[in-house]
């Protein structure tokens, strides 16, 4: 497992017993450099994770600088083994790389591309666990999967948790990362999980701990999953692994930052390859000292008091007896999630399945929301958005969240204004809802927000169009006008604009409707659109609608 001069940590990603094992081991290994599986391109970027500002959930964010929509995340919590290794290397001032083949090649045309190397198109980078499949190939198993089917059990999630997550530090911080790679070693004797992909991967990895000794380190800590030890073990020659990267195609030019990422992004459940089930329980083991189950419990019991459930001191009490009596029934050596989850139906929740899901989604998922500092790159878009956001004192959050706005109310105006660009752009934070206030009025709107962290991509997409937010939205309009086929795609984009308040893109878009009108016998669109408009110009709205560009257009 470990040479003179390296120490291969295998890790499983966003375990949070891999993060503790991760920690110890370095404040045990003292290395002089740490590298870490993930994209070189982040090495001009990694310094930022000492900045105050950059809390956890956060992603690395790669996009190819001609076609945006070309990216890849690598998320990381606070409980991700690979966050605690950075930390611990900007922390002891020490040189961190990432060691992962580059993002730049997975953004490749795909014609020109070995078929063995796969485009990484959306969330991919870190996926070990469900790695992105050859083309033409049978999807590649589940190590842990394997292992846990090996030692008896058809759980691998429980196996896992009690073979790592609950397991105790012991007094060599680098053993449990030894009995982790024997394993790997037979999987991979067998030829089990392996993929071409893997392979080029792996000999990029190695030729990159060949250039950490090439530059004097001594003691080189290698914090990668665990599936790709037995690979960085064994040293080929380095004529093997340049015949092997001989085939890769030329590299795309790539941009990376640092985004904003949730614990509900990290679920299984959103399609995320390395995903866990439970985020919200793995932040609580990582940072919870002692007996997690408690705790959790009465954080469940605060939850369901909060939504007027009749939950008392002594049902947690009794919670926490059920739970640790039902892992000794199960053998287990502590009461884990399932366990838990039971004694919070059983009790907390009365038997109640709606009650339990509320903690599922709130506890065992949550919607934690990262944020990242200013020194971050990004488009001059996305500066703009966050000048915006704060100007206007309208925070992104993952939860969703209700809105209504007074239309009256220069603050609430602007608001709407911003949501109605970012809808044209293609940004749905903001969705139309309906008002939960009684009112008919017309200065009265009402919006359900709820950020998501692929918007940061359609951001950088947007911002071929401007580099402000009304620039960007008013070019995107006249863009799509006059790549509209349809009349009723053009009366609808005309519409948008005024709720956007894009007096400036309304001639263009209004001259593009006339010439659509004039060649379509079918006028009962533009008939239905043309009310609001004559209101607009006659009595003005409560949006203080620009007349002028109306009546020009």
């Amino acid at each position: 497992m470990t040479s003179p001069e390296v120490a291969l940590l295998g890790i499983r990603h966003h375990g949070p017993g891999s993060a503790r094992a991760v920690a110890a081991a370095l404040a045990q290994w003292r290395p002089d450099a740490v590298l870490i599986e993930g994209p070189p391109e982040a090495d001009a970027i990694v310094h930022l994770a000492a900045e105050k500002d950059l809390v956890p959930p956060v992603a690395l964010l790669a996009h190819a600088v001609d076609d945006p929509a070309k990216a890849a995340f690598w998320p990381y919590a606070e409980f991700s083994p690979e966050w605690v290794a950075i930390r611990h290397a900007v922390d002891h001032d020490l040189p961190v790389r990432f060691i992962d083949l580059p993002a730049a090649y997975g953004f490749a045309p795909a014609e020109p591309v070995d078929p063995a190397v796969p485009a990484e198109d959306g969330e991919a980078g870190d996926a070990e666990e469900d790695d992105a499949e050859e083309a033409g190939a049978d999807p590649v198993a589940d190590p842990l999967a394997l292992l846990a089917e090996a030692a008896g059990h058809d759980d691998a999630e429980r196996w896992w948790e009690d073979v790592v997550e609950h397991r105790a530090p012991g007094t060599d911080a680098l053993a449990p990362f030894a009995a982790v790679a024997e394993a790997m070693g037979a999987l991979r004797a067998e030829g089990l999980g392996e993929s071409r992909r893997d392979q080029l991967r792996e000999a990029y990895m190695r030729q990159q701990i060949r250039a950490a000794r090439r530059a004097g380190h001594l003691r080189i800590a290698v914090v990668c999953g665990a599936f790709h030890v037995p690979a960085l073990e064994r040293m080929p020659t380095v004529a093997h692994d340049r015949a092997l990267l001989a085939g890769l195609p030329k590299k795309v030019r790539t941009d990376i930052t640092w985004v904003p990422w949730t614990h509900r992004r990290l679920s299984q459940a959103t399609g995320y390859g390395a995903g866990v089930q439970s985020p919200g329980w793995y932040h609580h083991l990582f940072t919870t000292d002692g007996d997690p189950v408690p705790r959790w419990l009465t954080r469940a019991a605060d939850l369901l008091r909060a939504e007027d459930h009749p939950v008392s001191s002594a049902h947690v009490i009794e919670a926490v007896r059920l739970a640790e009596t039902l892992a000794v029934l199960r053998g287990r050596p502590l009461a884990g999630l399932t366990e838990t989850l039971d004694a919070v139906r059983a009790v907390l929740c009365e038997g109640s399945d709606v009650a339990l899901e509320l903690v599922r989604d709130r506890l065992v998922v949550g919607d934690a929301l990262g944020e990242v500092p200013d020194a971050a790159p990004a488009v001059p878009l996305q500066r703009d958005l966050t000048r915006l956001q704060r100007s206007l004192r309208l925070k992104p959050e993952a939860a969703p969240k209700d809105v209504d706005l007074d239309l009256r109310k220069e603050n609430d105006a602007a608001r709407s204004r911003l949501l109605h660009r970012l809808r044209l752009l293609g940004v749905d934070w903001g969705v139309p809802a309906r008002s939960s206030v009684n009112s008919t009025g017309t200065f009265r709107e009402s919006w359900r927000l709820c950020w998501q962290p692929e918007f940061a991509v359609r951001i950088a997409e947007a911002a071929q169009w401007g580099t402000t937010v009304e620039e960007a939205a008013a070019n995107k309009a006249v863009g799509t006008a006059r790549a509209a086929e349809e009349l009723a795609e053009l009366t609808g984009l005309v519409e948008t604009c005024l709720l956007a308040g894009l007096s400036g893109a309304l001639p263009a878009v209004m001259r593009v409707l006339a010439d659509c009108a004039a060649l379509d016998t079918d006028v009962a669109h533009l008939a239905g659109a043309l009310p609001a408009l004559v209101r607009a110009l006659r009595y003005g709205d409560v949006r203080g609608t620009d007349h002028g560009a109306l009546a020009g257009a």
